[in-house]
């Protein structure tokens, strides 16, 4: 490709991502910057996406920083995304930490963060939230109520 924009980085970190292949979309990423690539939200999106999948927890505060440095943690979006990053990475006190530090949620917000929970079986922690959810005028969703349930199901189990 004679000239590769930020756009065609963004789908080739995509695409070794969606292929289980985290640790080589993020060669891409150092590649696309010493090309003086500058990341947009959608690949910064799509990194986050490949070290969560890969549960590339360094590289995903790597790209975390750069986020930060380029003003765009505030987005819902990306903030979202980077509550499930680090959820799957296995570090929920930093997912909790970002998810605490958003100024706007949505209903996504929410659900990455009881999803993270239900996943390492913080089930109390989980029903804490969301009864938080409720007192915050949050309406949950489907994806909402398979969290909810999933820790219903582990306190039953104790």
């Amino acid at each position: 490709m004679p000239e590769r924009d930020v756009v065609s980085w963004a789908a080739m970190i995509a695409g070794y991502a969606q292929c289980g292949n985290g640790e080589e979309g993020f060669q891409l990423f150092g590649e696309m910057q010493r090309e003086g690539v500058k990341p947009d939200q959608v690949a910064y999106l799509t990194l986050l996406k490949a070290c969560a999948s890969s549960a590339f927890l360094e590289h995903g505060t790597h790209v975390h920083s750069h986020i930060i440095k380029s003003g765009l943690e505030s987005n819902v979006s990306v903030g979202n995304t980077l509550i499930d990053m680090y959820a799957k990475c296995r570090s929920i006190e930093q997912a909790r930490c970002m998810f605490d530090r958003m100024c706007e949620r949505d209903v996504v917000s929410w659900n990455a963060m009881l999803a993270g929970y239900a996943q390492y079986g913080n089930s109390e922690e989980v029903l804490r939230l969301f009864q938080q959810m409720q007192w915050e005028s949050m309406k949950p969703d489907r994806v909402t109520f398979i969290s909810i349930l999933k820790a219903c199901a582990s306190l039953t189990a104790l």
